[in-house]
């Protein structure tokens, strides 16, 4: 408790100094006892109206910045905790968060870039899972918010922490940084995600760079060789630059297939045998984003059969490319966001998957997409891009919602097969018409386009 003041400049205003905690929470209800509860504040909410709530689950301590009106402290449900006034709840947690940081004998790995993190994040946890006690951000636990309450859980016997860095606005990432004090850096892509908000790729690089400039020089940064921006993150950081994936880096993927459910290839590494590996999911960029994965542990002198089977038995967050079979369709469940990049990640996998699957000679491929978000001026044009790369690789589609009929306008620009759907109701009527067994169907979107609703009404899995 005395730390907690300390590190967050507070006030006791109620209960006893020598209170103590062993947990941290801003939500009353994932709170447990024993707990400190942090009171945030947001455009449609505010927990300050949930002391007394918090109080009787258990909390130990209550963190606000604002004493209610006619909240007394002293009634009988708030017996036994005690209460810490601060300047700015959101700015106390990212400083007690700052504070336990500095307290961890542990190393830092940073994760930002425009898609892949999460999927990056679990392949990195896996793999040095395999030669240390990690802890990993939970869920996308990945922002001013999530990431201080990531730090929080991290427990003294840990020796990596993996932690996710989000961003959707300009100057985001750099407190973030400063939070973590990461060892080494990973930057799975610069692609087109919140562009609304930044303007440009080249702003949106400066903003992931943030994590370069971040690193001490004794660290290492990994980036895919074909990141363009590679040279840039090269002049902005002190640490080393590791590139990975391509035909002469350290780290590369040999004799890459696709097959129903996982992809398959040979790891290659500097100095160590190469092994064969079977990664539970599908997708060259997948195959990239656990390169990232392989090259840090290299780096951390892990040896490639420990690094294969934790790529082999890696778990990933639900809604990264899952495959599943439903009614005899060959069905890719990548609903959980998208983007620009992933979308056309999503549509070569998919027409990968489809002629291995059909032989070139039966079997259909179809995506079904929603809107993308946060695009700004290059919505249409980057909608209108997406049909178009559909037509080109053969793959029919059904967009869905008003936002995204231009996907499917580019398609048929270019040939391609294409119908659109206005709402979700009428998507899961045409599908449940147009499937055969055989097909080989895709579901993406924003998560706003509720895509995940037409695939789990049509093929239940």
């Amino acid at each position: 408790m005395t730390e907690l003041l300390e590190a967050v400049a507070g006030e006791l205003i109620a209960g006893a100094q020598q209170r103590s905690f062993h947990a941290v929470s801003t939500d009353t209800r994932a709170l447990g006892a024993g707990s400190a509860f942090f009171a945030l504040k947001g455009e449609k909410f505010d927990a300050h109206a949930f002391l007394s709530v918090a109080a009787q689950a258990g909390a130990e301590v209550l963190v606000i910045d604002t004493v209610p009106e006619g909240e007394d402290f002293q009634a009988e449900e708030y017996q036994g905790v005690s209460v810490v006034l601060v300047k700015d709840v959101l700015g106390a947690l990212q400083d007690f968060a700052a504070w336990y940081r500095r307290s961890l004998d542990i190393i830092v790995v940073g994760i930002t870039g425009s898609n892949g993190k999460t999927s990056t994040k679990d392949f990195t946890r896996d793999v040095l899972s395999q030669s240390y006690r990690v802890s990993a951000t939970h869920g996308n636990f990945n922002n001013h918010i999530g990431l201080p309450l990531s730090i929080l859980r991290t427990e003294p016997q840990h020796q990596v922490c993996i932690w996710e860095m989000g961003m959707n606005h300009p100057g985001e990432i750099a407190p973030l940084c400063e939070i973590a004090r990461p060892d080494y850096g990973i930057i799975t892509n610069i692609g087109t995600a919140h562009i609304e908000y930044m303007g440009s790729r080249d702003a949106i690089a400066s903003e992931k760079g943030e994590l370069a400039r971040a690193l001490p020089a004794k660290g290492a940064l990994f980036v895919p060789e074909s990141c363009d921006y590679k040279g840039e993150f090269e002049k902005w950081t002190p640490a080393k630059v590791v590139s990975i994936g391509g035909e002469s880096s350290r780290v590369r993927a040999e004799c890459r297939e696709q097959g129903e459910g996982v992809s398959r290839f040979t790891l290659v590494a500097e100095g160590q045998e190469s092994v064969k590996v079977e990664l539970p999911v599908m997708g060259q960029h997948m195959i990239e984003n656990a390169l990232l994965a392989v090259a840090l542990g290299v780096e951390l002198g892990m040896d490639l059969e420990k690094i294969r089977k934790g790529l082999e038995n890696s778990e990933l967050t639900s809604g990264r490319l899952r495959a599943f079979s439903s009614h005899g369709v060959s069905v890719l469940d990548d609903t959980y966001n998208a983007n620009l990049e992933s979308v056309r990640a999503g549509l070569k996998t998919l027409s990968e998957v489809g002629a291995q699957r059909g032989g070139g000679k039966s079997g259909r491929t179809l995506a079904v997409l929603g809107r993308l978000a946060e695009l700004g001026e290059h919505t249409d044009s980057s909608h209108l891009a997406i049909g178009e790369l559909a037509a080109g690789l053969g793959v029919s589609l059904l967009s869905v919602g008003d936002e995204a009929k231009l996907i499917s306008e580019g398609a048929r620009q270019h040939g391609g097969e294409a119908e659109h759907a206005s709402s979700i109701e009428s998507a899961v009527q045409w599908l449940s018409e147009y499937y055969k067994s055989g097909d080989t169907v895709l579901f993406k979107g924003s998560r706003a386009a509720g895509i995940e609703r037409v695939m789990n009404q049509v093929f239940p899995g």
